[in-house]
């Protein structure tokens, strides 16, 4: 990794710890005042690199870096409540089902809190396929998953 791109990657988690930002145009930009030139496929690539994700703050989806979200049992039941529709079991297996773009939030989230009973998860753009040992963990899982939306 270059010098330039290890400066522009802290520049930019610096401004998204300054204030919600939602979209990669206005991180571009706030770069470019920095002095950084970057486009947004670069924002888009360096965004992934330094593990930012789009949460939703005060009724606003914006980025944040990992470590500024609280901890994941509570994550897990925030990002639930804020971006599954609906979670169902079929065998082993557990679909979640969220808006259009966010499965990737979810999975992140998932993955993050260590459940005993996920085997692997895949994500979509709005669907993610959580894979179980039984179908009776799928089951259990469901229901604990499930309870995070009330």
């Amino acid at each position: 990794m270059t010098e330039y791109k290890v400066r522009r990657q802290r520049a930019l988690a610096e401004v998204i710890r300054s204030g919600p930002r939602a979209s990669q145009d206005e991180l571009v930009q706030e770069l470019l005042a920095l002095g950084y030139a970057a486009t947004q496929a670069t924002v888009s690539r360096d965004l992934d690199q330094i593990g930012a994700v789009r949460v939703r703050r005060d009724g606003r989806l914006s980025y944040a870096l990992q470590d500024e979200a609280p901890a994941a049992g509570s994550r897990l039941a925030a990002v639930f409540r804020d971006f599954v529709r609906s979670i169902d079991a079929a065998g082993n297996l557990i679909v979640i089902r969220t808006p259009p773009g966010s499965a990737h939030l979810v999975g992140v989230v998932l993955d993050e809190a260590s459940l005993d009973q996920v085997v692997g998860t895949i994500c979509g753009d709005d669907t993610i396929f959580i894979a179980c040992a039984t179908a009776d963990a799928a089951t259990s899982l469901t229901a604990e998953l499930r309870s995070t939306l009330a």
